[in-house]
């Protein structure tokens, strides 16, 4: 049919033709024929007729062979040619290395061996020069124009290897200087003491927003002064909750605006909240990973690794500006954005996806993901509510609209929702422990979940097992029924792959294990990964300081005997905060983990001094608790 249809005619039974036309039936070579003639020893006719009258087939495939040749001969030759470009390697080289961020940063490595490497990539007219040092790696990452001859970018240090520190994370509008000092100002302005300016209360408050400095170092790329900037606060708030849980706190101070004021302005701010996360926010690898996991557990796998992947398998995708494709097509042949070590956090964290999930679906690709967006919305929703109801049921709509307000006023609460993250996950869940903390059960299983969720919750679980006090082996026995019952409900999803045993090793070895030995510029306990004069190397400090953490969560849980909700607010905060301490990886996104606990502790007063039942509306009810023996 191939004939008759490109030909015009009837095919013929020429033998020879025949092998042309359908080389698979017949065994002799196809080009034999091109010298043949029929039986009459006249050129072929009928299925091709030259215009210029009968020309032999032999003299045309001549002259295609010599046109082929020349053609194979010239393709070679043009792509031999190398790309035009108007730098030198040398100069492209000299112009990243005289640019001042890494100029300052090279005289830290005056004394080693520095490896340089300039390549030309041609499809963007750029030079991309690399600086490397013995067991530092890579030390210097720019790029060049070659027509202007301009660095465009110059990075050197943490900013190689991390993009996250070359800029602001959360979207613009809320890293703009006004924004964020407006959040500042309504988070002091609601909750300061104004009649009162010199006041240990008013200090907690300056000292919350005073991480902001650290920020500010961040967004403009220097990393290690935001790291160091963040422990002085840290190390204030972590001894202001400790000594009130040793001492106790003071009366319940009222803010200078009446409750319907502070729940008017509660409604506003969550509504501008859910508004700048839902059109004016970024979505980071950490929230992508939630609908990833949420994808697996729906589709009947287990999340942990089954993570989307690059290696080398084929790309399904558009390169981004450095020529790199992240979208692949994975062993299930579906085309996703790889994310390979999403997979690093606790089951439930993937399961709190789910309800996005269905709702708003997901493409594969990393895109503007509305299922991370209103699950993100979810999850401050559900920190605000949690903690009005925490000061509803302990003190009353005075602290409830407070605790609330503080939340919603709070800038790096919303930052962390910006960057879409599920850091406040955990702290929220907490907060509802919290409040059912008279029932031992329930305060289990909700430490449980926040636990596997985010690792960190777990430092204060033996805390938590020991309220109210370990006279009563029963409560603690309770709350291990709770915390085990959910452990079981939420990590059902290692029976996905048929064989727990191996998905629990996996499982270890993509969560544990990962944070356990992963590197990371932003402490100050892993700077000696760099090598260069100047930076610190802590391990062996913070080594110590992590053993006297462990120690401390267990310590706690025995004394003191008998605990107060005050008690154990405050020492929950000293806990989670000790525990971002020593972090290798630590973030501002964390100051979340440990907010509510520390607001609970420094704004409460004596108000949870006392138990009160959910329902309780008045402090006639409440029970003072028996002085601790000790």
């Amino acid at each position: 049919m191939l004939d008759d249809i490109a030909f015009g005619s009837e095919r013929k039974s020429t033998p020879c033709r025949e092998e042309v036309l359908n080389v698979t039936n017949h065994p002799s070579p196809w080009w034999r024929c091109l010298a043949l003639t029929d039986s009459s020893k006249q050129p072929l006719r009928g299925w091709w007729n030259p215009p210029f009258g009968e020309v032999p087939i032999g003299a045309v495939a001549g002259v295609f062979a010599v046109g082929a040749a020349a053609l194979a001969l010239a393709v070679p030759a043009a792509s031999a040619q190398p790309p035009q470009h108007r730098l030198t390697r040398a100069e492209a080289t000299r112009l990243v290395l005289h640019h001042p961020s890494v100029a300052a940063w090279l005289r830290r490595y005056e004394r080693r061996k520095l490896v340089t490497v300039a390549s030309f990539r041609a499809p963007r007219g750029v030079w991309e020069v690399k600086v490397f040092s013995g067991a530092a790696g890579e030390i210097v990452l720019g790029t060049v124009d070659d027509q202007s001859g301009r660095v465009l970018e110059a990075w050197s240090g943490p900013q190689v290897a991390w993009p996250i520190a070359r800029g602001p994370l959360g979207g613009k509008q809320l890293n703009r200087a006004a924004v964020w000092l407006a959040f500042c100002a309504v988070f002091l302005v609601g909750l300061a003491n104004l009649r009162k300016p010199l006041t240990v209360r008013n200090l907690d408050l300056l000292v919350l927003v005073s991480f902001s400095v650290s920020l500010w170092y961040f967004n403009h790329g220097h990393v290690f002064a935001s790291a160091s900037l963040a422990y002085p606060p840290l190390a204030y708030l972590l001894a202001r909750c400790a000594w009130t849980a040793w001492r106790g706190g003071g009366g319940l101070v009222r803010p200078l605006w009446p409750v319907w004021v502070l729940v008017a302005a509660t409604c506003f701010l969550v509504s501008f909240r859910t508004g700048l996360t839902l059109h004016s926010s970024s979505v980071i690898d950490v929230g992508y990973a939630g609908v990833i996991g949420a994808d697996r557990i729906e589709h009947g796998r287990v999340p942990y690794g089954n993570f989307p992947i690059e290696d080398n398998l084929p790309p399904c995708g558009r390169p981004d500006a450095n020529g790199r494709v992240h979208e692949r097509i994975q062993p299930d042949g579906r085309c996703e954005t790889a994310n390979p070590f999403g997979d690093t956090y606790g089951p439930v964290t993937y399961e709190a996806y789910l309800p996005g999930l269905w709702l708003f679906g997901w493409t594969g690709r990393w895109d503007r993901l509305p299922a991370v967006r209103y699950t993100t919305v979810a999850f401050d929703l559900l920190a605000v509510l949690g903690l009005a109801a925490v000061g509803l049921r302990f003190a009353g709509p005075v602290l409830a609209a407070m605790l609330a307000f503080a939340w919603a006023a709070y800038p790096f609460t919303q930052y962390a929702a910006n960057a879409n993250t599920n850091d406040t996950l955990m702290p929220a869940l907490l907060v509802w422990g919290f409040f059912v903390l008279t029932s031992d059960l329930a305060r289990g299983a909700l430490s449980a979940l926040a636990g596997w969720a985010k690792f960190a919750a777990l430092i204060v679980a033996p805390l938590w097992a020991s309220y109210p006090t370990l006279r009563r082996p029963r409560h603690a026995l309770l709350f291990a029924v709770g915390f085990l019952l959910a452990t079981v409900a939420c990590g059902w999803i290692v029976l996905l792959d048929g064989n727990p045993a191996h998905a629990l090793h996996v499982f270890y070895e993509r969560t544990i294990s990962i944070q356990v030995h992963r590197r990371s510029p932003f402490s100050i306990w892993d700077w000696g990964q760099y090598h260069a004069v100047g930076l610190p190397d802590l391990h062996v400090l913070q080594k110590v300081l992590q053993a006297l953490l462990v120690i401390g969560a267990f310590a706690v849980a025995l004394f003191p005997r008998q605990k107060s909700p005050l008690q154990l607010a405050a020492l929950t905060a000293v806990l989670l905060i000790g525990f971002e301490v020593v972090l290798t990886h630590w973030s501002l996104l964390y100051i979340t983990w440990f907010f509510p606990f520390a607001a609970l502790a420094l704004l409460s007063g004596s108000s949870l001094s006392t138990e009160r039942e959910p329902g309780d509306a008045g402090a006639a009810s409440a029970k003072p608790l028996p002085p601790d023996p000790a």
